[in-house]
């Protein structure tokens, strides 16, 4: 089956479409700039990174700009999967949906109104077996993004590794990231030809425990 996938940048969208790949062919990828900070459907930090990353995985990207309005967010994922239809043909979509029903209950009723297969293969998925397997499938990822009591500076930029297995499992925290305790971004993976090389970046901390970090200068490299 063609589909599109839904990505971010971040993990859970990348491995859901690594996933999907398993039994469905994936023909153009899709991604929202929203143009608030408070986004109800969309990743926000370094989205523009998603570019980077369809290029090395050599796939047409439809990048949208969203005006980020709760509910009004759903008008741009309809307009984005009518064009995905009419220029790819395709057939499905992919999320990255671990647990947010506000999420998968919103695309799972626009692919019903557009006749469209809804996957989500990391749904429910057990978040440490599912960091593990992250790992075990060759995922290079860092912290971007945290937004949780627990969670420090010394976080940001650091990979997804046994190590941090271990330190979020002392936090009461989903240990997904599902409810935006934090946000990744994925360097390298079995879908990329080529990795993502941060060559400068910013942080800014807005609390002790509230974080951002922004990659303002990145290239695409040799594995």
């Amino acid at each position: 089956m063609k589909i599109a996938a839904l990505v971010s940048g971040g993990k859970d969208s990348i491995y859901a479409a690594f996933k999907a790949l398993e039994q469905n062919e994936i023909v153009c990828l899709i991604s929202f700039k929203s143009k608030r900070d408070d986004s109800y459907m969309f990743h926000i930090p370094n989205i523009e990174l998603v570019k980077l990353q369809a290029e090395s995985m050599n796939l047409p990207l439809l990048f949208i700009e969203s005006c980020g309005i709760k509910e009004k967010e759903l008008e741009d994922i309809k307009k984005a999967l009518e064009i995905a239809i009419e220029k790819y043909k395709i057939e499905g979509v992919v999320s990255g949906a671990l647990a947010s029903n506000y999420q998968k209950e919103r695309i799972d009723n626009i692919c019903k109104d557009l006749k469209l297969k809804s996957l989500a293969p990391l749904w429910h998925i057990d978040p440490e077996q599912y960091l593990k397997e992250l790992i075990k499938n060759n995922f290079e990822i860092i912290i971007t993004g945290i937004a949780a009591d627990g969670l420090s500076e010394d976080f940001l930029g650091k990979g997804i590794d046994e190590e941090f297995i271990k330190k979020i499992k002392k936090l009461k925290i989903h240990l997904g990231g599902e409810g935006g305790e934090y946000e990744s971004l994925v360097i390298d993976c079995p879908l990329f030809d080529k990795k993502l090389k941060i060559k400068k970046l910013k942080i800014g901390m807005e609390n002790y425990c509230t974080g951002k970090l922004i990659a303002e200068d990145v290239e695409l490299v040799n594995k």
